[in-house]
């Protein structure tokens, strides 16, 4: 409902896809019918500086912590019920979209690859296909390299 909300405030007409089984991993999400590097998944990170961020990435890699500290020094992710209160989405259905919190958004470039991505859609059974440019520009999401 969250991810709804902002669409509506924000005049995105982008269908939001309900499955019947969870689609909380990577693998499971790529029944979606898209690779697993296509899954934009959406990681939550507490910055030694006191910050909370999330980073929204490709579904086939991981964070690369040499690049991650050079970006935002050093950090940590964050537990199931911090991403919960922060983001009001369950672990497995986070995305940047109708956030609880106004978080900082950060899209790693690794999802330029992709002319579309899948992202979970506030729940872990529902996504939506979007370009990783516009996914960016609406949560006003500054483009990084730390995976």
């Amino acid at each position: 409902q969250s991810v709804q909300a902002f669409f509506a405030a924000h005049g995105v007409d982008l269908p939001i896809v309900i499955t019947h089984q969870t689609t909380a991993t990577v693998a499971t999400a790529a029944a979606h019918g898209v690779t697993e590097g296509q899954i934009a998944k959406t990681l939550a990170f507490h910055l030694a500086d006191g910050r909370d961020i999330l980073v929204v990435a490709a579904g086939d890699v991981r964070i690369d912590h040499g690049k991650f500290k050079r970006t935002f020094g050093k950090g940590k992710m964050l537990a199931a019920d911090d991403v919960v209160r922060l983001t009001g989405h369950p672990v497995g259905g986070v995305c940047p979209f109708g956030l609880a919190t106004g978080l900082p958004v950060y899209c790693d470039v690794s999802l330029k690859a992709f002319d579309e991505v899948v992202p979970a859609a506030g729940s872990i059974n529902s996504a939506l296909r979007i370009s990783p440019a516009r996914l960016a520009q609406l949560v006003n999401a500054e483009w990084v390299d730390v995976c």
